[in-house]
């Protein structure tokens, strides 16, 4: 692959989670710059101009409760300055009553018009769903208390839009270094970023999964921040806290991320990736939807979380249908808290 299609590919997955972030933050701009201006969508309940849709879709989302459309599995093909994607995406919508998990696919034909890759075409295809009674909490945090996690909203309000903007106001670190490069250079040097920062995302699910706290304070620098609700503070004090809370608490957990939205600029980085946790404790399943709002440093030529915040859109809690026999039983190779996971057999340490 070259790195122009690197680059490509690239560009456009950050494309498809602005989309998402504009659907869910009901944000009518962020939205309509994931499309060319004369591009054309297929929904089935709307077919035509992709700028009518924006419309419809951030006014009946600026009035609904937290969404959240959760983009993964980007297959890009890449042709020049054409491409076409399939993408999965799982979208939560919530009603007074009810719960909704929809799983379906974008296909979508792109083109890049002045350096700038968008969605040509979209068709929504439907795959499957569920429907369930509602069971979401949304609990007020107690006045003064710092053990609750923001809670996702619309537009100006959204916790998450707020830490963004903030991030990116941030002056650089003393810890930065000025660079100059070319153009090509810098591309590189972007994609490899990004890369890098990626990297500390996965990480970050293994050491809270398998309750690796070792492996978590390796991802944030010594004066990084950290916040989750369940753990806050220092992100080196908070890798201890959370594993403690993880392997104390819960039987199992599984944190999947996607929909990544990644920014670089130098030796600073700002990112936002859905995130859906899934967790059972006390006969419970528990599920989870929300984003980590980060900021990221290189320092020394190593990029860490400089900080790193979850936002929760929403939650559900159902009793457990958890079964290890069965039509289970033959799968004997189940992953576990500690050091007996088997990934830590065939991953170099």
């Amino acid at each position: 692959m070259s790195i122009a299609t690197l680059a490509a590919r690239d560009a456009i997955a950050n494309v498809l989670a602005c989309h998402s972030r504009g659907v869910d933050r009901a944000n009518a701009a962020l939205l309509a710059s994931a499309y060319h201006e004369d591009a054309t969508v297929d929904y089935g309940f709307f077919s035509g101009p992709a700028s009518d849709l924006v419309q419809i879709l951030s006014t009946a989302q600026a009035a609904a409760p937290s969404t959240l459309h959760r983009t993964s599995n980007m297959w890009i093909d890449v042709d020049g300055d054409r491409a076409v994607s399939e993408s999965y995406v799982l979208a939560y919508v919530e009603e007074p009553e009810l719960q909704r998990l929809v799983m379906g696919r974008y296909l979508d034909q792109h083109r890049l018009v002045d350096g700038k890759w968008a969605i040509a075409h979209r068709t929504y295809v439907m795959d499957a769903n569920t429907n369930t009674p509602s069971s979401v909490a949304r609990p007020a945090a107690p006045a003064g208390s710092t053990g609750f996690a923001p809670q996702g909203s619309k537009g100006a309000q959204d916790p998450g839009a707020a830490l963004l903007n903030h991030h990116q106001l941030m002056p650089s670190s003393q810890h930065m270094q000025k660079r100059s490069a070319s153009m090509a250079e810098e591309q590189v040097d972007r994609l490899l970023s990004r890369a890098a920062i990626m990297d500390l995302v996965h990480a970050y699910a293994r050491g809270v999964d398998r309750g690796d706290a070792a492996l978590l304070r390796t991802l944030f620098h010594d004066d990084a921040t950290a916040m989750c609700g369940i753990a806050n503070g220092n992100g080196v004090e908070f890798a201890d806290a959370i594993v403690d809370f993880v392997t104390s608490n819960l039987d199992r957990c599984f944190h999947s991320t996607s929909n990544s939205w990644v920014e670089v600029d130098g030796d600073a980085g700002v990112g936002e990736h859905y995130v859906i946790a899934h967790m059972t404790a006390g006969g419970n399943d528990i599920m989870t939807g929300g984003r980590y709002v980060d900021r990221y440093e290189r320092r020394g030529g190593v990029w860490k979380f400089a900080s790193r915040s979850f936002v929760m859109d929403w939650n559900s809690t159902q009793p457990t249908t958890y079964e290890g026999d069965g039509f289970y039983a033959s799968l004997t190779t189940r992953g576990c808290f500690g050091s007996q996971d088997p990934v830590y057999a065939v991953w170099p340490r």
